[in-house]
């Protein structure tokens, strides 16, 4: 963590946890996770307050539903409505990415609702007080199954302080005409030198290609002009690179056994860690809800936990939307893109509901 924090970092694990087999995940496996957790804080909390754990399973089939429904609904409302309901049948691809936190929290705002509703014994906040705790907690595994992804990214650091992503131009350099077997994209130890503290760094792109029927020429020749075309003429390139269009690539091709090694030597742009920055806050913010639950139980006023993650977790959220690059094209535009235009209410709500709890009196400790 601390190499984050004083240098940058190469960044290019393969989204996939393991290799060739590409529909397990990384981020699906994180999100999954935050659940089997949480399920098991809840049943612990249910227990601790003479609440009917078994009840649990059924609040975790309404916490995942309105999850997933939520956060996609969300993104299709609030990010791209004209794609989307211009074909619907898109919205259930669900596996092609695209969820939205705002929308999750407003789903699981109101699946709750209904869970309290046909749940004798529970009221609404006393539920909701005890979710968001490990909501925080999901939310933070969630950006780091993001940061696996190399996705919601940050804007260019403008010094040599980050991460540069590499992840989508190696998957891009995949497709290149040649029998590639590797792609490997690293910091290099030889070029400090080349780095002047502007937010453009070095980078080595190694490149192990089989033999076939190439001659050491012609693969070269192929090479340079392929990958000089995939650094500098697509939309992922240029938002991750920063290859000179105009000059000769700088590549060398070396034979080793029946493997061709092509080092390319360009330079990417350090970009904000902010699914490390997310990650945290959201952790700190479940460490603190878990704190107060643990020293005051059934004591808390009922609403104030849920004001707290409101506050700070959207207040995080509004914070570092001013590191991360728009989401989309419209958000340009904006003086406040739509992630912090949908954090100010739910800032604003959180505040009113820890008035309101405050004024029902300050919780006293269980002994």
């Amino acid at each position: 963590m601390l190499s984050y924090l004083l240098n940058y970092v190469v960044w290019d694990p393969n989204p996939a946890v393991f290799a060739g087999f590409e529909r397990l995940r990384w981020y699906s496996l994180l999100f999954a996770l935050g659940f089997i957790i949480s399920q098991q804080f809840m049943i612990y909390f249910f227990k601790k307050e003479g609440q009917n754990p078994e009840l649990v399973d059924k609040l975790t089939v309404y916490m995942v539903l309105a999850t997933i429904i939520g956060a996609r609904l969300g993104h299709v409302l609030f990010y791209e409505p004209d794609k989307y309901l211009s074909n619907p049948i898109e919205i259930l691809k669900v596996w092609e990415g695209g969820l939205a936190s705002h929308g999750a929290a407003i789903a699981i705002l109101f699946a709750l609702w209904l869970y309290a509703k046909r749940t004798p014994g529970q009221s609404y906040l006393w539920v909701v007080d005890r979710i968001v705790i490990v909501t925080a907690m999901t939310g933070a595994l969630i950006r780091f199954g993001n940061l696996m992804n190399s996705e919601i990214g940050g804007k260019d650091s403008g010094s040599d302080t980050g991460i540069v992503y590499m992840w989508h131009t190696d998957e891009l350099l995949q497709s290149l005409r040649v029998p590639i077997e590797s792609i490997d994209s690293y910091k290099p130890t030889d070029r400090d030198g080349e780095a002047t503290g502007n937010g453009v760094v070095p980078v080595n792109i190694e490149i192990k290609i089989n033999k076939g029927n190439f001659t050491k020429e012609t693969l070269e020749t192929t090479l340079r002009s392929d990958v000089k075309y995939a650094l500098t003429q697509f939309e992922s390139s240029k938002t991750y690179l920063a290859e000179e269009p105009e000059t000769p690539l700088n590549m060398t091709l070396d034979e080793s056994g029946s493997e061709y090694i092509a080092t390319v030597k360009t330079f990417g742009r350090v970009k904000y860690p902010t699914q490390i920055y997310e990650s945290l806050s959201y952790f700190v913010i479940f460490l603190i809800l878990l704190a107060i639950w643990a020293k005051y139980k059934s004591q808390v006023p009922e609403g104030l936990l849920l004001g707290l993650f409101l506050i700070m977790v959207f207040g995080m959220r509004f914070v570092w939307e001013y590191f991360k690059e728009n989401q989309v094209e419209f958000e340009d535009a904006m003086q406040y893109n739509m992630g912090q235009l949908l954090s100010i209410p739910l800032v604003l709500i959180g505040i009113g509901l820890v008035i309101r709890a405050l004024k029902n009196g300050l919780p006293k400790k269980i002994n």
